[in-house]
């Protein structure tokens, strides 16, 4: 094993070592279920911000946004636009209402908020919908952020990637065990912080390598594809408006995620949730700026032949000396932990809480909340092993598919409107169900009519068309809130 490989390997060492005291600390609040899905409804603006930040960017943005953003030049930049946007409508227009009602009420979950005002049958159907579609959907992204961490492992180290995939799960298995929702929440604040040093650093490097900005135009407008320059990239007319709002409609996702929508439940009082959003806003400014700049001036160094995926690597190795190019490697795992550990918690909230686990053994929540992420890594890992996939597809289907069946009852139930039992479980199940056909459909649709549909540029009709039946739904089976909190 050569000197930079001991040296990467120490540094990740000294990381994790440092990430595990930190989850050991904050382990000990928790002595309520309300303090291990919540952490107690304690979370100021620097922890609330930066985690939900890390958490909802994660490897996705290091690896996949770039390598998006590598292959397809300037047309992938109308994706920004609608992920910040995401940011904006959690944060200003969901946050209010979701803090102050999920602490009236007594809220733990996601799943508690939406079913608020269903009677006790369809709250109990619509709790075991629910933790399904989020078990399933979560190990699709959990399979994600794996191989992520796998092939940080694989790229950098030179093992096989089988084991590469197996040290990445157990690490994060390691960490996530210790347990709790404050536990987490402080090590993401942490990742998201690294992650953002190292959005600045590389992408700096890589852009003076590569001549400055003159240089990386210059050079792409020799070699680039044609179109590769240009706002509209290869499509034109209705393709490209269909393919900018795909990619721009995945800034829809968050508005039903778990483990996003907990930030905002568990920030501690108006005055965090305000400053929370700013810092998470100038965290993905920075961040995404950081990965266009990389994934652009790496084109230009590499001259297309890289994986685009892997660039971040690739870079790294080639910019920094041994010991930085480690800790570039730790912000990747950070990434995939920020979101990991985040679904995990989720998940055992799902299971415990909203399908009544822990109601069945009182006093043992935590102990089935562990067993529960322990089960769900396990299938996890079956999953990247048997299903490879780009990181940005598997991350993308998952995202959307809970966003289509959470989002639209979150936003209605948001804007003071109450939907019939049946017309929110109806609107879960198909947003869902419309999800899958159209990424199964592009899958494996062949020349039908929804597979060429399926297949479009930016994915317009698996992102989009999901939200169209259950908002109808929701509101033509919805009467105004009577709740006082809003």
């Amino acid at each position: 094993m050569d000197t930079n490989t001991l040296i990467i390997i120490a540094t990740l060492i000294v990381y994790k070592l440092a990430l595990i005291g930190i989850g050991l600390w904050a382990s000990r609040r928790n002595k309520t279920e309300d303090d291990f899905f919540l952490g107690g409804r304690g979370l100021g603006a620097w922890v609330a911000g930066l985690s939900y930040a890390a958490s909802t960017s994660s490897a996705w943005v290091l690896l996949g946004f770039t390598g998006f953003v590598y292959a397809n030049g300037l047309s992938a930049l109308w994706m920004v636009p609608g992920i910040l946007g995401g940011y904006v409508v959690v944060w200003q227009v969901f946050g209010k209402r979701l803090r102050e009602e999920t602490a009236t009420r007594g809220h733990v979950t996601l799943t508690d908020f939406m079913t608020a005002e269903a009677g006790r049958g369809m709250k109990t159907m619509i709790a075991m919908t629910s933790a399904v579609l989020i078990i399933f959907c979560f190990i699709f992204y959990i399979a994600a952020q794996f191989g992520a961490a796998g092939a940080a492992f694989e790229t950098q180290l030179n093992l096989p990637h089988v084991e590469s995939l197996l040290i990445g799960a157990l690490v994060i298995l390691i960490y996530a065990l210790l347990g709790g929702f404050w536990a987490v929440s402080v090590t993401d604040m942490l990742q998201g912080g690294l992650m953002a040093l190292v959005a600045i650093l590389l992408p700096a490097a890589a852009l003076i390598a590569a001549g400055g900005p003159g240089g990386v135009w210059e050079t792409l407008n020799a070699s680039a594809p044609e179109g590769y320059l240009s706002w509209t990239g290869p499509h034109a007319g209705f393709i490209f408006i269909g393919f900018v709002l795909g990619i721009a409609a995945i800034g829809l996702g968050p508005f039903g995620q778990p483990h996003l929508i907990a930030r905002l439940m568990a920030v501690k009082d108006e005055k965090s949730r305000q400053q929370g959003f700013r810092i998470a806003m100038g965290w993905a400014v920075i961040v995404y700026t950081g990965m266009i700049t990389l994934a652009l001036s790496g084109r230009a160094l590499t001259g297309g032949a890289a994986d685009g995926e892997s660039l971040l690597y690739l870079l790294a190795g080639d910019l920094f000396p041994a010991m930085i190019a480690g800790l570039i490697i730790a912000a990747v795992l950070s990434a995939v932990m920020s979101t990991v550990d985040s679904l995990l918690i989720a998940t055992s909230a799902a299971v415990a809480h909203d399908m009544g686990v822990a109601r069945r053994f009182p006093g043992k929540e935590v102990l089935i909340s562990r067993i529960v992420m322990a089960v769900l890594v396990a299938l996890a890992v079956a999953l990247a092993l048997a299903l490879p996939a780009t990181i940005f597809s598997r991350v993308l289907f998952a995202w959307s598919a809970l966003g289509a069946a959470f989002g639209p009852v979150v936003l209605v139930r948001v804007f003071r409107r109450e939907s019939a039992g049946w017309a929110i479980l109806a609107a879960i199940l198909s947003g869902f169900a419309m999800t899958v056909f159209f990424y199964l459909a592009g899958q494996i649709g062949g020349d039908s009519w929804a597979g060429s549909l399926a297949r479009l540029p930016g994915d317009p009709f698996e992102r989009i068309v999901p939200w169209v039946l259950p908002l109808i739904l929701l509101i033509a089976a919805s009467r105004p809130s009577t709740s006082s909190k809003a």
